[in-house]
């Protein structure tokens, strides 16, 4: 392993390729911090850059821009409550409240840290288990798969502070949008309305962009908005140092994270969303005090920050090796690959092994890279508070519609994107939490498309989720989060109830 990652590093260390992964990782960041961009769209702007570039560089790059989001899109959660990227949408739960309390700069040194410590992490997995880890994942069948997304669904519903009930209603209401569009196996348009610009389904970045971005915006002008001045954030050196309390606090949940999102970035189809949304939801359960979840915990930002940019890396695995876009940026990365000539699959480490260690090598370089890009910069993101937010958020508005715009080139997402905003501004009105919706967007297509397969396999028998110890693990798992969810909040209105 040794001997191939330092022939990994003969290829990255050249002149085009630190340039590339440098480049990649520079504008990765300033999009990521950027609202109303996100990863997909800056990815899909830059690619033309690498057609005339060798396979290395191109994949070295495209992935520098990818795990730069990942940094750089909690900045603009912490900072503004809106996510540059989408498994940032978890960070703004605690990020925001400890910007307000005038902790953004520890809040983004630990993300900082946390998105290192993950990613770096990640990256020994990637080279120590590949092939052992691609097994377990390949022997999983639709039965599995149902199982484990049922699970996820679950454990999201205690993600937001909010009532376990008012957290199932949003992850209903994401997977009615998962389900618009064509349906698969019949062909035949749900929940279109006759429009053909929902044929295609509804794009998970349009509403984002209106749940958190165009809803923030309204909410700010309906409170106030120009009238409120910015917090006074201090932007010393000192004020970014954490407290050996947050070190303690944030310590677990990283190696958490990390665990939990190499695990969920290996398995095809999942992604770095998911496994922001389960981390913080593992926290939230076995927190001594959960109540502060939602106020400004250290450890929900550091365990989802850790977690998504793992997952991010442990997304090449099925990627490279398998051929199995876990998202719809893999399968931008693939497309590269096979623009340059490359086919994905199980032969690519034996056939291309220069490709996949100096990849590897590569993701060493740009972590290295990212956290000397992003330390230093945080004093320049956190001065972005002090701009009016009456220019602010033009400008943000601008971003979102321009992503918006840039996902099918199409005004209907736009309006699309304002409406959600609506949407959101009166679901937060109504204290409906907005986070679960897109864990419930991504997951329903994939949990109809198990589920059918599963059915087939049993001949119609559901039973068939109980004879594979994996699958009963989960749904074991799940009925005991259900449990523990309506036990916490008996308890909780029973103390309630004596307080009065």
């Amino acid at each position: 392993m040794l001997a191939n990652l330092l022939q990994g590093f003969d290829v990255v260390l050249t002149v085009s390729t630190l340039f590339a992964c440098f480049i990649g990782a520079l504008m990765g960041t300033f999009i990521g911090v950027l609202p109303g961009i996100g990863t997909l769209a800056g990815m899909s702007l830059l690619l033309p850059l690498t057609f005339t570039q060798t396979p290395v560089d191109a994949i070295v790059m495209l992935s520098g821009i990818y795990f730069g989001t990942m940094y750089g899109g909690s900045t603009a959660a912490i900072l503004l409550n809106l996510p540059g990227s989408e498994p940032s949408a978890v960070v703004c739960l605690d990020g925001y409240p400890m910007s307000q309390q005038g902790r953004a700069g520890v809040a983004l040194t630990l993300t900082t840290l946390a998105s290192f410590v993950g990613g770096c992490s990640a990256i020994l997995l990637v080279m120590a288990f590949a092939k052992p880890l691609v097994s377990v994942a390949l022997s999983f069948s639709s039965v599995e798969y149902f199982s484990l997304i049922l699970l996820a669904l679950i454990a999201s519903s205690t993600i937001a502070a909010s009532s376990i009930t008012r957290s199932l209603v949003m992850i209903i209401f994401g997977l009615l949008i998962g389900l618009v569009g064509i349906e698969v196996q019949t062909g035949y348009p749900r929940f279109t309305f006759g429009s053909e610009s929902l044929l295609d389904g509804v794009s998970m970045v349009v509403v984002a962009l209106g749940l958190f971005g165009v809803t923030e915006i309204l909410w700010k002008f309906a409170d106030g908005g120009d009238t409120r001045r910015s917090p006074s954030i201090d932007v010393s050196w000192r004020s970014m140092i954490p407290t050996r309390q947050d070190w303690r606090e944030a310590a677990r949940p990283i190696g958490r994270g990390t665990g939990l999102g190499s695990l969920i970035g290996i398995l095809p189809g999942a992604g770095a969303a998911i496994s922001s949304f389960v981390a913080y939801a593992v926290e939230k359960k076995i927190s001594k005090n959960p109540s502060k979840f939602g106020k400004g915990a250290v450890e929900g930002i550091s365990s989802a920050e850790a977690a998504n940019n793992a997952a991010a890396q442990a997304a090449f695995i099925p990627t490279l090796a398998l051929g199995i876009p876990g998202s719809a940026t893999m399968a931008l990365i693939l497309g590269t690959l096979m623009i340059h000539g490359i086919q994905p699959g199980p032969r690519v480490i034996s056939n291309n092994p220069d490709l996949f260690w100096g990849v590897i090598a590569g993701f060493w370089v740009g972590n290295v890279i990212l956290i000397f890009l992003n330390l230093p910069l945080i004093g320049l993101w956190i001065r972005l508070l002090k701009v009016p937010y009456t220019i602010l958020y033009q400008i943000i508005l601008f971003f979102i519609c321009f992503g918006a715009y840039s996902v099918s080139r199409n005004v209907f997402d736009v309006l699309l994107c304002i409406g959600f905003g609506f949407v959101g501004y009166c679901a937060r009105r109504m204290d409906l939490p907005a986070a679960p919706v897109l864990l419930g967007m991504v997951l329903g297509p994939m949990a109809e498309e198990h589920l059918r397969r599963a059915l087939l396999l049993g001949r119609g028998d559901y039973t068939i989720f109980l004879t594979s110890p994996v699958s009963l693990v989960s749904l074991v798992l799940a009925l005991g989060t259900v449990a523990l969810s309506i036990y916490q909040a008996h308890k909780h209105r029973r103390m309630q109830l004596k307080t009065q």
